[in-house]
């Protein structure tokens, strides 16, 4: 049982970066995804037997390419000799534990799939699926849309890179600015699924929040730019409040409630120097104001001393970059706690009404919320309810319920 369990550990560690790897030997997505599910059967079948070895994932890769040949020797019927012969003399020349390839592994990959000719919701949906593991539900959620178009569209991206014979490999410095943009989107909302998880019974995917954080290291390190020493501080910023997010018993708790004590110092020290850092470079890029008006949170001592003056200015400068619906929400948030629940109600009335966000559980929530500390009880009760109906996180789910049943009757 122990060794099922250190296995399911590893598989939920390790098998993005094992198929990142497998990717890059096999130069097909799903050869590497059916070598990847036979390399953890063989696992299951021969650590427990034999024990787990001292670099498990070196051993995944080795036993993944191993029975991807075995897969192309079963196929050559269906292919001439001499393709067979050439991809499995390829294929074995690899040596199965060269450790200087898996750690950059996912970063080639997610440049792979934010390749430029292919569209840009493709590039970041693509890089969820393949790089992160998501699944196509909690793809869809992120991009507020339906889930088999997320499916065709990972499909065809697929085929795309499958037929246009797309290079695995982080691309020339000349040539990292153009492609930038979209991996910087791909590891936030990586980053966003993890710190608040689509779906389910967790508040958080912490794994995922680590992956996006190391991403965007990785890319730091690659490419000292702005932008990415924004979104990194920004990830950091958001990171150092998980402990005092949830309960012990998972329950949500709302940003003025937090036990600001069990934020993570060294995540906010970290993350501040990095939003210095992007603003002294006199590039400001949406990253880095979002990071700002996150170092501006944490370092208010309580809710009631947080300046909101302040985040209204930064959130009416990101609009300036970034004119979105959910910028607006947030914005509207702010601008209640500054100038009263009134106005902030206001705001958020007309992005519902001009269709934007009918269906975005946090814009009912936010109207619930204002119709509550505003004492319009009816009105509250419905907005919960709309809000109840779209949200799919148990945790949100019993947040709600429980404002719902604190309303007067």
């Amino acid at each position: 049982m122990q060794t099922s369990a250190s296995i399911e550990d590893i598989y939920r560690s390790e098998s993005r970066r094992v198929f990142a790897t497998l990717v890059r030997l096999l130069g097909d997505f799903d050869l590497a995804e059916e070598a990847l599910q036979e390399a953890f059967k063989a696992a299951v079948e021969q650590w427990p037997r034999d024990g787990i070895p001292a670099q498990p994932v070196a051993w995944l890769v080795s036993a993944g390419r191993f029975k991807a040949i075995d897969t192309i020797r079963r196929r050559a019927r269906f292919t001439s000799y001499e393709d067979v012969a050439e991809i499995v003399d390829e294929m074995a020349e690899e040596a199965p534990d060269q450790h200087e390839h898996l750690e950059d592994d996912r970063l080639r990959l997610i440049f792979t799939c934010c390749h430029p000719s292919l569209a840009p919701d493709a590039q970041i949906a693509l890089t969820l699926r393949e790089v992160c593991g998501l699944s196509t539900e909690e793809i869809a959620h992120a991009f507020l849309t339906p889930a088999p178009t997320l499916a065709q569209r990972i499909v065809r991206a697929k085929a795309k890179i499958r037929d246009a014979r797309i290079p695995y490999q982080v691309p020339e410095r000349d040539e990292l600015a153009v492609r930038l943009h979209s991996v910087l989107r791909v590891i936030y909302l990586v980053f966003n699924e993890g710190y608040s998880a689509s779906s389910g019974a967790s508040l958080t995917r912490h794994d995922l929040s680590q992956e996006a954080i190391r991403l965007a290291r990785l890319l730091l390190e690659l490419l000292p730019e702005p932008d990415v020493a924004g979104l990194l501080a920004l990830m950091l910023l958001h990171e150092s409040r998980r402990g005092a997010r949830s309960t012990a018993d998972g329950d949500l708790v709302p940003l003025d409630e937090q036990d600001r004590s069990l934020w993570n110092a060294q995540y906010i020290v970290e993350g501040s120097a990095l939003v210095e850092r992007a603003f002294s470079s006199g590039r400001i890029g949406a990253y880095t104001l979002q990071a700002a008006i996150s170092a501006v949170h944490a370092q208010a001592a309580s809710a009631d001393a947080t300046d909101w003056q302040q985040i209204v200015g930064l959130y009416d400068a990101l609009l300036r970059l970034e004119p979105t619906p959910v910028i607006e929400l947030n914005r509207a948030v702010a601008v209640a706690m500054h100038q009263g629940p009134q106005a902030g109600l206001a705001l958020v009335e007309k992005l519902i009404a001009d269709g934007q966000l009918q269906n975005y559980h946090l814009a009912y929530a936010a109207q619930a919320d204002f119709h509550r500390r505003l004492g319009h009880v009816a009105e509250a009760r419905a907005a919960y309810g709309k809000a109840l109906a779209l949200t799919q996180q148990e945790p949100e789910q019993r947040f709600l319920n429980r404002r719902l049943a604190a309303l007067p009757q």
